[in-house]
Protein backbone atom coordinates (compact mmCIF):
# COMPACT_ATOMS: atom_id res chain seq x y z
CA UNK A 1 0.00 0.00 0.00
CA UNK A 2 1.28 3.43 -1.04
CA UNK A 3 0.86 6.76 0.98
CA UNK A 4 -0.43 9.09 -0.97
CA UNK A 5 1.72 11.83 -2.95
CA UNK A 6 -0.55 14.44 -3.23
CA UNK A 7 0.99 16.63 -0.69
CA UNK A 8 4.41 16.27 -2.29
CA UNK A 9 2.80 16.60 -5.64
CA UNK A 10 1.19 20.13 -4.49
CA UNK A 11 3.61 21.56 -2.78
CA UNK A 12 6.25 20.64 -6.01
CA UNK A 13 3.58 22.81 -7.87
CA UNK A 14 3.90 25.68 -4.89
CA UNK A 15 7.68 25.27 -4.96
CA UNK A 16 7.84 25.95 -8.56
CA UNK A 17 5.53 28.47 -8.74
CA UNK A 18 7.26 30.57 -5.85
CA UNK A 19 10.81 29.90 -7.12
CA UNK A 20 12.68 32.42 -9.18
CA UNK A 21 13.86 30.29 -11.77
CA UNK A 22 10.63 29.81 -13.63
CA UNK A 23 9.42 32.73 -15.08
CA UNK A 24 6.38 31.67 -16.89
CA UNK A 25 4.79 28.63 -15.05
CA UNK A 26 2.07 26.79 -16.27
CA UNK A 27 0.41 23.24 -16.24
CA UNK A 28 2.17 22.08 -19.19
CA UNK A 29 5.71 23.33 -17.38
CA UNK A 30 4.92 21.92 -14.01
CA UNK A 31 3.53 18.26 -15.51
CA UNK A 32 6.94 18.44 -17.11
CA UNK A 33 8.76 18.99 -14.05
CA UNK A 34 6.45 16.59 -12.60
CA UNK A 35 6.73 13.88 -14.80
CA UNK A 36 2.68 13.90 -15.21
CA UNK A 37 0.33 14.84 -17.16
CA UNK A 38 -0.92 18.75 -17.41
CA UNK A 39 -4.74 17.85 -16.72
CA UNK A 40 -3.06 16.22 -13.22
CA UNK A 41 -1.29 19.43 -12.35
CA UNK A 42 -4.34 21.39 -13.40
CA UNK A 43 -6.92 19.49 -10.72
CA UNK A 44 -4.39 20.16 -8.58
CA UNK A 45 -3.78 23.81 -9.29
CA UNK A 46 -7.83 23.84 -9.31
CA UNK A 47 -7.64 23.40 -6.21
CA UNK A 48 -4.96 25.31 -4.29
CA UNK A 49 -6.23 28.36 -6.32
CA UNK A 50 -9.91 28.27 -4.56
CA UNK A 51 -7.68 27.34 -1.38
CA UNK A 52 -6.44 30.99 -2.04
CA UNK A 53 -2.89 29.72 -2.38
CA UNK A 54 -1.85 30.78 -5.98
CA UNK A 55 -3.63 33.10 -8.87
CA UNK A 56 -3.77 33.17 -12.68
CA UNK A 57 -4.24 35.60 -15.11
CA UNK A 58 -6.47 34.95 -18.05
CA UNK A 59 -5.21 32.03 -20.54
CA UNK A 60 -3.03 30.84 -18.01
CA UNK A 61 0.19 32.42 -18.84
CA UNK A 62 0.50 33.95 -15.63
CA UNK A 63 0.28 31.84 -12.08
CA UNK A 64 2.04 33.09 -8.83
CA UNK A 65 1.59 32.69 -5.09
CA UNK A 66 -0.90 34.84 -3.22
CA UNK A 67 1.34 35.31 -0.14
CA UNK A 68 5.13 35.11 0.08
CA UNK A 69 6.96 31.28 0.26
CA UNK A 70 7.76 32.27 3.87
CA UNK A 71 4.10 32.60 4.61
CA UNK A 72 2.48 29.60 3.36
CA UNK A 73 3.39 26.21 5.34
CA UNK A 74 2.75 22.78 4.18
CA UNK A 75 -0.14 22.39 6.46
CA UNK A 76 -2.02 25.28 4.29
CA UNK A 77 -1.37 23.13 1.45
CA UNK A 78 -2.54 19.68 3.50
CA UNK A 79 -5.67 21.93 4.05
CA UNK A 80 -5.91 23.02 0.25
CA UNK A 81 -6.34 19.50 -0.75
CA UNK A 82 -8.24 17.93 2.20
CA UNK A 83 -6.58 15.33 3.17
CA UNK A 84 -7.48 15.03 6.61
CA UNK A 85 -8.70 11.53 5.92
CA UNK A 86 -6.53 10.50 3.63
CA UNK A 87 -3.44 9.68 6.03
CA UNK A 88 -4.66 6.61 8.26
CA UNK A 89 -7.45 4.47 6.84
CA UNK A 90 -8.42 1.47 9.05
CA UNK A 91 -9.77 -1.03 7.71
CA UNK A 92 -13.62 -2.04 7.93
CA UNK A 93 -15.34 -5.63 8.30
CA UNK A 94 -13.88 -6.88 11.12
CA UNK A 95 -14.65 -9.83 12.78
CA UNK A 96 -16.88 -8.34 16.27
CA UNK A 97 -16.60 -11.87 17.69
CA UNK A 98 -13.04 -11.42 17.71
CA UNK A 99 -11.43 -9.47 20.96
CA UNK A 100 -8.55 -7.99 18.28
CA UNK A 101 -11.07 -7.59 15.08
CA UNK A 102 -14.44 -5.90 17.91
CA UNK A 103 -11.80 -3.19 18.97
CA UNK A 104 -9.50 -2.67 16.74
CA UNK A 105 -10.59 -0.28 15.08
CA UNK A 106 -11.65 2.42 18.62
CA UNK A 107 -8.05 1.66 19.14
CA UNK A 108 -6.50 2.72 15.72
CA UNK A 109 -8.81 5.56 15.80
CA UNK A 110 -7.31 6.78 19.27
CA UNK A 111 -3.57 6.31 17.98
CA UNK A 112 -3.97 7.76 14.81
CA UNK A 113 -5.76 11.00 16.26
CA UNK A 114 -2.66 11.56 18.15
CA UNK A 115 -0.20 11.32 15.23
CA UNK A 116 -2.56 13.27 13.12
CA UNK A 117 -2.29 15.88 15.40
CA UNK A 118 0.87 15.89 15.94
CA UNK A 119 1.91 15.71 12.09
CA UNK A 120 -0.29 18.37 11.64
CA UNK A 121 1.77 20.58 14.12
CA UNK A 122 4.71 20.01 12.69
CA UNK A 123 3.36 20.90 9.22
CA UNK A 124 2.40 24.25 10.36
CA UNK A 125 6.22 24.75 11.37
CA UNK A 126 7.34 24.05 7.89
CA UNK A 127 7.06 26.86 5.05
CA UNK A 128 7.40 26.68 1.52
CA UNK A 129 10.21 29.01 1.61
CA UNK A 130 12.09 26.46 4.07
CA UNK A 131 11.69 24.11 1.24
CA UNK A 132 13.14 26.33 -1.83
CA UNK A 133 16.05 26.96 0.74
CA UNK A 134 16.47 23.07 1.40
CA UNK A 135 16.69 23.18 -2.66
CA UNK A 136 18.98 25.54 -3.06
CA UNK A 137 21.06 23.74 -0.58
CA UNK A 138 21.06 20.42 -2.19
CA UNK A 139 21.99 21.93 -5.42
CA UNK A 140 24.67 23.61 -3.77
CA UNK A 141 26.31 20.59 -1.94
Amino acid sequence: MAVSTKLSVAVHILTLIGSKEATQVNSEFIAGSIHTNPVVVRRYMSALKKAGLIESSRGATKTSLTREPSQISLYDVYQALALKNDLFNIHQDTNIECLIGRNIQTALEREYRKIQEKMEEDLKKVTLQDVLEDIIEINES
